[in-house]
């Protein structure tokens, strides 16, 4: 099988801090992970490297084949779906969540830069429809609740048809029911054997719901990897989330 994702030996340097620290990682074509760890463990930086918005100091990363440092990341990122905090910081509050979605056509931020087709427009709504939201397409992203937000990023994320979809802790600051209703979107996803899904995420108890297959960090280091299952009972995880005592009583 293809491998979306392949790290080896990946260590990531920010100044004198370690970020990632010898990373093992392979997802092949058509699986579903999760990203797990405490805050500070280095998920978002794995995930920017996957996305081909970083380059790692040490190690090889290759994405969808190709090794970083030596593809046209532009031309990568184009098959990459990403959703994040730090994009949706980049998107002008007024622009309308249709011409959110659609500017991604081309991986734009603004609909001005390119030319679009009524075809575009349409795949666009068309997106936001089918997610369940095409009622915002016409309202600016800036007066969206937070849930709103992250499903008009998905539906932008999709809008290359991307083989590989990368969702960094999309449930962020979102209230019970509007987790539920990401959470559903992602299952839909989850049939579509032509997309490669990894989510990033820090709530042990959402992973279940998201994936079968876990990768978890602590301090930049993988501590282990495997399913949801395991994950949830390995006192390893147990203690870099709660502490050496809990691990203990697990044990």
């Amino acid at each position: 099988m293809t491998e979306a994702i392949r790290f080896d030996g990946v260590h990531l340097d920010r100044g004198r801090t370690q970020v990632l620290r010898g990373v093992d990682w392979t997802v092949r074509a058509g699986e579903r992970w999760v990203v797990l760890g405490p805050n500070g463990s280095g998920k978002t930086s794995m995930v920017m490297l996957a996305a081909a918005y970083d380059h790692p100091t040490r190690g090889t990363v290759r994405v969808l084949t190709h090794a970083l440092g030596t593809v046209d990341v532009r031309a990568l990122r184009l098959r990459i779906g990403l959703v994040s905090a730090s994009v949706g910081k980049l998107l002008r509050p007024s622009l309308a969540a249709v011409d959110v979605v659609m500017s991604n056509r081309y991986g734009a931020l603004e609909p001005w830069w390119h030319e679009y087709s009524e075809d575009d427009r349409l795949r666009a709504r068309k997106l936001l429809d089918d997610a369940g939201f095409g009622h915002v397409a016409d309202r600016g992203f800036g007066v969206l609740s937070e849930g709103e937000r992250q499903q008009v990023q998905l539906a932008r994320a999709l809008m290359n048809e991307p083989e590989l979809l990368l969702l960094d802790e999309p449930a962020a600051g979102l209230p019970h029911s509007e987790v539920e209703t990401l959470i559903a979107t992602v299952r839909r996803l989850r049939t579509d054997d032509d997309i490669t899904v990894v989510i990033v995420e820090h709530h042990m108890g959402l992973i279940a719901a998201l994936t079968d297959r876990v990768v978890v960090l602590d301090h930049g280091a993988k501590l282990m990897e495997g399913t949801a299952v395991e994950a949830q009972s390995d006192p390893r995880v147990i203690e870099a989330y709660i502490g050496k005592d809990a691990a203990d009583d697990a044990a």
